[in-house]
Parts: C-alpha cells; sequence; structure tokens
C-alpha cells in the first residue's frame, strides 16, 4: 500500500471515529437548555484540550509526523471538531510571536466564518 493512500485510510478512519463521538455527545447533551449549542461548545472545548495534549504528548514521543499524529489529531480531532485544529494552528501562530498572523488569522476565521454560514443559509434558505 502506498504511503499516501495508508494515511488517507488513517485520517479518514480518526475522522469516522472522531465524527461518532460528536455526535454521541449531542446525544448525551440533547436535553440540556436551548439557548446555547451547549453540545457543540462541549465538542469545541473538548477538542481542543484533546488536541492540545496530544500535540504535547506526540510531538515529545513520536514525532509531528507519526501515524498517530495523523490518526488522532488530524483525524479523530478534526472528525470530532475543526475548532480544535483552529486553536492549535492560533497558539503555534501566538508561540513563534506571529501577532500579526495570528490576529488576522482569528478574526479572519471568526467573522468570515460567520458571515459566510449566513451567506450560505440565505443561498438555500427555504422562502
Amino acid at each position: 500500500m502506498s504511503e499516501i493512500l495508508k494515511n488517507i485510510l488513517l485520517v479518514g478512519s480518526g475522522s469516522f471515529l472522531g465524527g461518532a463521538a460528536r455526535y454521541a455527545v449531542s446525544l448525551l447533551m440533547k436535553n440540556m437548555s436551548k439557548g446555547i449549542p451547549w453540545a457543540t461548545l462541549a465538542a469545541n472545548l473538548l477538542g481542543c484540550l484533546l488536541i492540545g495534549m496530544l500535540w504535547a504528548f506526540l510531538d515529545r514521543s513520536t514525532g509531528a509526523n507519526s501515524s498517530w499524529t495523523l490518526f488522532l489529531m488530524t483525524g479523530f480531532c478534526g472528525g470530532f471538531t475543526t475548532f480544535s485544529s483552529f486553536s492549535k494552528e492560533a497558539l503555534m501562530m501566538l508561540q513563534l510571536g506571529n501577532y500579526w498572523n495570528f490576529a488576522f488569522y482569528v478574526a479572519l476565521s471568526v467573522v468570515v466564518g460567520i458571515a459566510l454560514v449566513a451567506f450560505g443559509y440565505s443561498l438555500f434558505r427555504v422562502q
């Protein structure tokens, strides 16, 4: 099996498990208050904690390009929440002292991301 195919399967299987875990969180929290999307917030924040822990552990023990990194960080955490990847990348910019890039990336991701969700919704909204 080629290295690329192996890596795609690692990310895909991790993403499948992460997506299933996210769905499980939504089922467990379905009776929570409806004012705030608590299940999404919980998944995003838990994903941030998890990717931070995995990043520290895997970088120290296996290196940044290991199969475990692809399966757990890119796959599982990516399937569980993309917010965790966004947060890790933003923290890396801060750690490297790229403050302007950090501010630009965070502002653009949040503001434009929300605007694009609204735009996409408006394109397909039933009148």
